[in-house]
């Protein structure tokens, strides 16, 4: 009985740590790593470390079924990496800009709507998952995918070398 426990006091143990672990991640990014493009015109935002830790978490509740390292599983040519997103029609390199995407996705050269493909607000009815996304999510999912970046650098959107 008291080997069991000391196993569960140490397992417990072990879990409290990677939590804790994980939330003090996001507070040790410096302001610099946390800010990320708002708009085209170039203006920046700092995400507050409660917004990277809630965009990471809505990120691979919502979206890394099919975008897990930054890839995309349906065209691994186009990946949520800086460069992928900078050559999109029109450029989804800016919260802004990905938020619009995640509210009415179009392909990448712009010409036609992949609403009923790519999961997004104006198919909620078929993607149950965006249902319950505010604009505030919507933000946080963006500020994630360009902050990912500058953290694991370039393994985010790199594909299978990677993960």
């Amino acid at each position: 009985m008291l080997k069991r426990s000391s196993w569960l006091a140490t397992l417990l143990g072990l879990l409290t740590v990677a939590s804790v672990s994980t939330i003090v991640y996001a507070i040790e990014l410096d302001e610099a790593t946390r800010t990320v493009p708002l708009e085209s015109s170039g203006r920046t935002v700092v995400l507050t470390p409660e917004q990277v830790k809630r965009g990471k978490r809505l990120f691979n509740n919502s979206c890394a079924i099919c975008h897990n390292g930054g890839i995309t599983k349906t065209n691994p040519n186009v990946g949520l990496d800086p460069e992928s997103l900078g050559l999109a029609t029109p450029q989804r390199d800016n919260i802004e800009a990905l938020v619009d995407y995640m509210k009415d996705p179009t392909s990448y050269d712009g010409a036609e709507s992949i609403a009923e493909l790519h999961p997004s607000i104006k198919s909620a009815e078929i993607f149950p998952k965006m249902r319950n996304l505010t604009d505030e999510d919507l933000f946080t999912i963006a500020g994630h995918i360009l902050l990912q970046p500058k953290i694991v650098s370039e393994k985010w959107g790199g594909g299978k070398i990677y993960y």
